[in-house]
């Protein structure tokens, strides 16, 4: 049986982008009707499924939705992020976004949420476990917040063969170990992204020694400093000086290896094994601190990814490695986010929410939403938000520079999506600008570098941009 309603926007999806971009939308239009589409139980999409010692990268304080702050402004006085803005943990995200749709968006009386439902395209969907079917009348967009669906190690399909007998689990299974009481002789952890190293501190950190864990390393990454993606007064300085170094990185280096060589002298950019050349980007977030206990785990096997694992032994692409026969191995192999070619945002009936100002996503969805309400045409709306793709290999940083620039320029010259971005509590920025304005208005005066900067690098960031494009197509 199908039961008909009828809305404004039908959102697909109601994870963190999906959220920002609701938030902004009501507030900006005080007649818009939403109805949400999710498969998860909960709000807050891939956050349902993440491991439980997951934590955000960013400062809690520019993540979210506009209408709702999350975290406390505190500082961390403990662990390997002391001296830095708190990050939210996966368990506080998951609830705060319960919160945004429980206690905010709903009460509006404008928003509809079906959870457990999947969308089977042309505006219906199904209950996942009745099987009830909705068809939904769209009097104005659908909006696919799913295209760069995320990928986390819970749900994800293994690219890799397991023997019988031999223990994989995904890393949200590590806390849980002691329940057993058969714990491992040996750790493997396999992967090298973010997940990886959340999984290896977790390991450090309960006291495992170093020599009991084994790193599958297919690619070395590049990894932002922390310490110069601070919010706030205390850190404007520090801050502005990381975004200057890269912008003047980006203008002077032959190759987009140059920019990353040259970052790490600034101490912009981190890597865990200096000796090691890497591959990878995806602007994962580190403290010198975790990088500093990493670096303990030196048995690090770079042969390729997995092919095959069995009682004793590996088998990788570019050869086996022996293993203790009593070895735990984490799945950490998941890819956060799968690249696709981008496409305009707006597209006659529907909106396709991409990557705007890397990696802020729901910046990037709030400011979808304020100029999907205040704009008329999709040519004006497009000519203000350039799509821009998500880094994997190193190379691919050079465009996502200049088109997160881009983005940054046309907001910037546009009026009305200047004065949003002023009061944002989402972009970085703002909130300190406000109160330095106030307060200490001298201490401005650094922008004007970080803005001479920016468009001398412009030039030779479309040059490598260029070139990466014609060299991987």
């Amino acid at each position: 049986m199908t039961m008909p309603i009828e809305t404004d926007y039908l959102v697909v999806g109601a994870g963190a982008t999906a959220l920002s971009f609701v938030d902004t939308l009501l507030s900006q239009d005080d007649k818009a009707e939403v109805v949400f589409v999710d498969r998860h139980a909960s709000p807050g999409g891939h956050w349902n499924d993440a491991y439980s010692f997951v934590a955000l990268h960013q400062p809690s304080a520019v993540y979210g939705v506009e209408g709702v702050p999350l975290g406390h402004d505190r500082i961390d006085e403990h662990g390997p992020n002391k001296g830095y803005f708190e990050l939210a943990s996966g368990a506080e995200v998951s609830a705060y976004f319960q919160s945004v749709m429980r206690d905010h968006l709903l009460p509006t009386g404008r928003v509809q949420y079906f959870a457990n439902s999947d969308y089977l395209g042309d505006n219906r969907f199904r209950n996942i476990f009745s099987g009830e079917e909705t068809e939904v009348t769209v009097r104005r967009k659908l909006v696919d917040t799913t295209y760069f669906e995320t990928s986390v190690p819970s749900t994800h399909k293994r690219k890799f063969d397991v023997q019988e007998g031999v223990r994989v689990v995904v890393p949200g299974a590590l806390p849980d170990l002691w329940k057993s009481g058969d714990l491992p002789d040996h750790y493997c952890i396999l992967g090298a992204g973010k997940t990886a190293m959340d999984a290896g501190v977790w390991l450090l950190e309960a006291g495992i020694p170093a020599e009991q864990i084994t790193w599958v390393k297919p690619r070395e990454s590049w990894l932002l400093n922390r310490a110069f993606v601070q919010p706030g007064e205390q850190f404007f300085e520090e801050t502005l000086k990381g975004q200057i170094a890269i912008m003047k990185a980006a203008g002077s280096a032959e190759t987009v290896s140059g920019i990353f060589e040259q970052l790490e002298q600034d101490t912009v950019m981190l890597r865990i094994d200096t000796d090691v050349e890497p591959e990878m980007f995806h602007y994962a977030t580190i403290s010198q601190g975790e990088v500093e206990r990493l670096r303990h785990i030196r048995n690090v096997v770079r042969k390729g990814r997995v092919v095959k694992i069995e009682a004793g032994r590996m088998t990788l692409q570019h050869g086996d490695e022996k293993m203790a026969e009593n070895t735990l191995y984490i799945d950490c192999t998941a890819s956060a986010v799968r690249p696709k070619p981008v496409a305009p945002q707006w597209q006659e009936d529907r909106i396709v929410l991409q990557l705007l100002h890397v990696p802020l996503v729901t910046l990037n969805a709030a400011v979808s939403a304020f100029i999907e309400a205040n704009f008329d045409s999709d040519e004006e709306k497009n000519a203000l938000c350039k799509p821009v793709s998500f880094v994997d290999h190193i190379d691919g940083y050079a465009g996502t520079l200049a088109g997160t620039g881009m983005n940054r320029f046309l907001w910037a010259q546009n009026p009305q999506v200047s004065k949003f971005l002023s009061a944002s509590r989402l972009d970085p920025a703002a909130p300190t600008i406000r109160w330095l304005q106030a307060n200490a208005p001298e201490r401005l005066a650094i922008l004007g570098e970080m803005q001479a900067a920016s468009m001398a690098a412009m030039p030779n960031l479309q040059r490598l941009a260029a070139k990466a494009q014609a060299d991987h197509g």
